[in-house]
Parts: C-alpha cells; structure tokens; sequence
C-alpha cells in the first residue's frame, strides 16, 4: 500500500505542477518536492519527467483516438449509396461519447491540450485532423462513385476546415465549460459543419 501511495503522490504533484506550468516549464525538484519523495526515489517509479507525463494522459489520449479511428471505419463500411445521408449520424454518436469521456478524464486533456508542448502528445489534435482528412477524401471518392459531382477541395482549405472543427470542439476543455453546456454546443457546432460540408460537396 506505501508503494502505490508514494506513486499516487507523485502522480498528484505531476499533475498539479504540469497544469500550473506547462511540461516544458515544469520543475521537476518542485514535483519530488510536493510528493514528499527524494529523486532518487522518483526515479524508482518513473525514469523521466516524460515518462510521468505519459502516466497522466496516455491512456485516455490512446482511447480517445481509439475510439475515434472505430468511428470512422464504421462509417467507411457502412454500403457506399447509405453513407451520405448518414454523413452526421456516426460521428455525432462518436462525439457525444467523446464528450463524456473526456469530462470523465478532463485533467488528463486539459494536460494534454493546453500544457503538452514538448512531449509526443503535442500533436495530438493534429493527429485527428490527419486521421478525418483522409477520412474526408475517402469519402469524397465514395460520392464520386455514387453519382455525385463533389467540388474539388484545396488542400490547405480542407485542413483549415477541419482543424477549425476540431479547434471548436475541444475549446470546451480548454476554456473550462461546465459539462451540462458542452453537449448543446458541440451539437450546434457539428450542425454547422455538417451543412458547410454538405454545401461544398454538394449534398
């Protein structure tokens, strides 16, 4: 029980000085320090200040994606002549759990989101915007194979389309929204989307 209460401990400083400062900026001295541990002693639970950054965020950031990636194979799979009429249906599921999730880990993405600069998760976000990207063309080659005329898309026009969604989306972590207000506003934002989307493709 002392083993998992020192690690607890350690993780509980990490977390609190990591959303004070930033992991770049973070101290490690002021985390040994506020856990009540040596750094010889640190370093028997975690072998670098990155290594108890992962032990914060991995896990819910790998279930995130997870779950986002399933979405989207989903709705790839879905027969090519139902899938523009259920261009919002998957997806709306997909974040209406998103949301749940990420209130249910808001510590470990508000890490991840705003004090990540420095470890792999920085790029999280951009992550998912590569992932709907190519989501986005293959779906674009399914229109064109059902009879539709889809408006060819710049390239940097797409990515701003799509990192600007993403951006919206995750400004409920960022800016603390209390978790009865995110669900209407996510909805809200994906209603404009879906329609801007439907206008470019031509839907």
């Amino acid at each position: 029980m002392e083993q998992l209460s020192t690690r607890q401990n350690i993780l509980a400083a990490g977390q609190k000085e990591f959303l004070k400062k930033g992991f770049r900026a973070a101290s490690l001295r002021t985390i040994v320090k506020e856990a009540g541990v040596t750094t010889g002693a640190f370093y028997g639970y975690f072998k670098s200040k990155e290594e108890l950054f992962d032990a914060l965020v991995g896990e819910p950031a790998r279930t995130l994606l997870e779950k986002f990636q399933e979405a989207q194979e989903i709705f790839a799979c879905l027969p090519p002549d139902q899938q523009p009429a259920r261009m919002g249906d998957i997806s709306g599921t997909c974040m209406d759990w998103m949301i749940d999730y990420i209130y249910e880990h808001f510590d470990a993405f508000k890490l991840i989101l705003c004090c990540s600069e420095g470890t792999e998760y920085e790029h999280f976000v951009h992550t998912m915007v590569e992932i709907e990207v190519e989501c986005t063309h293959r779906f674009i080659n399914v229109l064109k194979s059902t009879g539709y005329a889809p408006r060819e898309l710049d390239s940097q026009l797409e990515h701003i389309l799509v990192s600007g969604m993403f951006s919206g989306f995750f400004e409920i972590v960022v800016h603390d929204m209390p978790r009865e207000h995110s669900k209407q506003y996510v909805h809200d934002l994906r209603e404009f989307y879906t329609a801007g989307w439907s206008k470019i493709m031509g839907l």
